[in-house]
């Protein structure tokens, strides 16, 4: 066999390891192994291997994951959800379906402290669906509302897979998230304009009755004290980044800090909440670098098969041209996104599609961003839907179906792809801030 059948063969069999249930980091390095050794030989896979677990996890930048980990789970405990989204529904409560598009806004403001969709998912869920229920909203409409605003949490930053896609792109981490900020704010534009489209061409899909509850009524005061907290992390990690006075690593570290203050200053974290938050926040950073380093020697393996240069050759050679492969790549991820979660993909693709992006001269900046919409799409759509099944599961509702909720995202999905193919069609969308 040649190196590239080498190559091609190991991508079917990870996608069948992956099919069967192996967690796809073992998975990956198996394959991975197996394929270096079958195109050189065992001694070279292994040391390739060693390594590559030196190379990919020494660098100072990777302290940046448990530190906004940390810093989106003491917020989420803290919470600053609630009284954003308090703070939105005093705000929009006389605009039609206030509620929706203060539940996106929210979203929006706890996404860029956050970073994990899925976080957003759990918070909002319990906060934004109840209150909104109360208020005449239909459960299709609360519940499509917040599973389609928490993908947010993945695009504004800081946003943990942003900070992947840099790690595997070889790209700034900085420069991606300040590209993600133009994306987010038009994504969540998006979500606002759906929401008042179908408030006025489909009531009955928003409204189950009138609303004719009372709205908590919260002062100036009030309204100042609950905004302090959140735009003071934001000012201090986005401010940070910004203006060049931080780095990633260090903007992560001052957020973490100051998430830690407002939750004990709120007195919301006892000693057992902070020891469970750093567990999981553990837990958490030791399976993304796991997978990151698993994904690197995937890709090495690939580079060494010769894969990703055949597939250049043929996409950018041929009739189907640069943006013929992005059209199949966009397709691919969204099609992966019904199946399996947000960074497996990202790790199984991105080793064979950066190179050909990279020989097709796109922006891998702009490409990021792209991935990063398409495989949001994907906690969206059928079967897998993982914010879906988080806002099922967060909910505790026996009377809450599934597709109930499904049914309920789908127009936040349409939203999504037209707001990817402007992205394509205007890169500078996502490109402008991060040329500063």
């Amino acid at each position: 066999m040649t190196p590239f059948d080498i190559g091609a063969i190991a991508i079917g069999v990870l996608i069948l390891l992956i099919l069967i249930g192996m967690p796809i980091g073992i998975s990956m390095l198996s394959v991975s192994l197996a394929g270096v050794a079958l195109i050189r030989n065992e001694t070279v896979a292994v040391r390739m291997m060693t390594q590559v677990a030196n190379d990919s996890l020494e660098e100072y930048l990777f302290a940046v994951v448990p530190l906004f980990v940390l810093m989106g789970l003491l917020v989420t405990v803290s919470g600053v959800g609630k009284d954003t989204f308090d703070v939105f529904q005093k705000l929009l409560r006389r605009v039609t379906a206030g509620l929706g598009v203060a539940t996106v806004f929210a979203n929006a403001v706890f996404a860029a402290i956050t970073g994990i969709s899925i976080a957003s998912a759990t918070v909002f869920s319990r906060i934004a669906v109840p209150e909104m229920r109360r208020h005449g909203y239909t459960n299709r409409f609360a519940t499509g509302v917040v599973a389609g605003s928490s993908v947010l949490g993945m695009l504004i930053p800081p946003s943990l897979l942003m900070i992947v896609y840099a790690v595997l792109a070889e790209q700034s981490v900085g420069r991606m998230f300040l590209a993600g900020i133009g994306p987010g704010l038009l994504l969540a534009l998006a979500f606002i304009v759906t929401i008042f489209f179908l408030a006025s061409t489909r009531r009955t899909f928003v409204f189950e009755r009138g609303d004719g509850a009372a709205y908590a009524d919260i002062g100036l005061l009030d309204i100042v004290a609950k905004s302090v907290p959140i735009l003071s992390l934001m000012i201090l990690v986005l401010g940070g980044l910004y203006r060049g006075y931080l780095n990633p690593t260090e903007a992560g570290a001052a957020g973490a800090f100051g998430a830690l203050v407002i939750a004990v200053l709120r007195r919301s974290l006892d000693r057992a909440t902070f020891w469970r938050i750093l567990v999981e926040t553990g837990q958490i950073t030791v399976s993304v670098l796991f997978l990151i380093l698993a994904a690197t020697f995937f890709s090495r393996m690939l580079a060494l098969s010769g894969v990703p240069r055949e597939l250049a050759e043929f996409f950018l050679s041929g009739n189907v041209g640069p943006y013929g492969f992005l059209v199949a790549y966009i397709l691919l991820i969204v099609a992966l996104g019904c199946l399996i979660d947000s960074i497996s993909i990202m790790l199984i693709v991105l080793p064979i599609a950066l190179p050909v992006a990279d020989a097709a001269q796109f922006d891998l900046v702009w490409f990021g961003v792209i991935t990063v919409i398409a495989v949001e799409i994907g906690l969206l759509t059928p079967p897998f839907g993982l914010s879906v099944y988080t806002i099922k599961s967060a909910m505790d509702d026996p009377g809450l179906k599934v597709g109930e909720i499904f049914g309920g995202a789908f127009p936040f999905v349409l939203a999504m792809l037209a707001t990817l193919a402007v992205i394509v069609i205007a890169p500078s969308t996502a490109t402008w801030l991060a040329r500063f």
